[in-house]
């Protein structure tokens, strides 16, 4: 669980977002309860008393009553070791899909680069340390038993070895950039990841100016991929539109140079309308 500042003024600060409340204004028991949910991920689908306490930092005795009250409410399940999500939870996912402008406006476009390529497009925003997929296409012709990373709505991933977010990361401002690895410490994922900070921030700034990512097998191997920013009015990169691929069946160069100009050209297109 993320500790939340406390500054002079009796005003709270979240060190994520830099959001301020006033003190008296914060629910801690909600905090409390959102990081329960939280320390549910991909690394781990069921969590017990003690797992979930040591994930938030919560007291066995809290992590229990928290644990025992989303599970009355619905959004948790329990197998009588375990406690685990229930579907319940997938009505905020779906509000967001449903309600945001981002998704419902890029999926006519990304459903159109599908039809012109016969490959995968996403929309992808910046959430801490993972990029977030907000709006997928997928090809019908498409019979590789290759299955990529990030082809489904609301997969995370970790940004550092994406196309997709490490395009985002470049647009953030140069301390927010070291803010965000002094947090999230590089971790190898393949032996292609880039685990040094200098490296990495000399990148970052490479793509700043070039404008677009490629991104090969440093998430996972066999895949590719390529991503650029989409621009709201106010010029500022608010998510990323990219193509993922099995290495197999596409090349960098086929990448570059047939699918990049497409990928410019629909996020210019969703730049006029957002």
């Amino acid at each position: 669980m993320d500790k939340i500042e406390q500054t002079p003024n009796k005003t709270l600060q979240n060190p994520e977002n830099k959001k301020i409340i006033r003190h008296e204004d914060f629910i801690a028991g909600m905090g409390k309860g959102l990081a329960i949910l939280e320390s549910f991920g991909n690394d781990r689908h069921r969590l017990n008393i003690s797992m979930a306490a040591e994930r938030t930092g919560l007291t066995r005795a809290a992590a229990r009553r928290h644990l025992l009250t989303l599970e009355y409410l619905g959004y948790l399940e329990y197998d009588g070791h375990y406690f685990y999500l229930a579907p319940k939870i997938l009505k905020f996912s779906g509000a967001y899909l449903s309600g945001a402008p981002l998704p419902k406006i890029s999926q006519p476009l990304l459903n159109l680069l599908t039809n012109q390529t016969s490959l995968i497009f996403s929309v992808m925003v910046l959430d801490g340390y993972e990029a977030i997929t907000v709006a997928r296409s997928a090809a019908h012709q498409q019979t590789d038993r290759v299955n990529p990373y990030g082809l489904h709505l609301g997969n995370r991933l970790p940004a550092h070895a994406t196309s997709a977010g490490k395009i985002l990361l470049a647009h953030l401002e140069p301390e927010q950039q070291l803010e965000w690895l002094e947090k999230y410490p590089l971790k190898r994922l393949t032996k292609y990841t880039c685990v040094d900070n200098a490296e990495f921030l000399q990148l970052l700034r490479e793509l700043k100016e070039q404008d677009w990512c490629y991104s090969c097998e440093e998430h996972e191997l066999g895949v590719h991929a390529l991503a650029v920013p989409i621009y709201n009015g106010n010029s500022k990169a608010v998510a990323a539109l990219n193509i993922v691929s099995p290495t197999m069946r596409t090349t960098r160069e086929y990448l570059i140079q047939h699918i990049l100009p497409l990928l410019q050209e629909t996020a210019r297109e969703l730049r006029n309308v957002l």
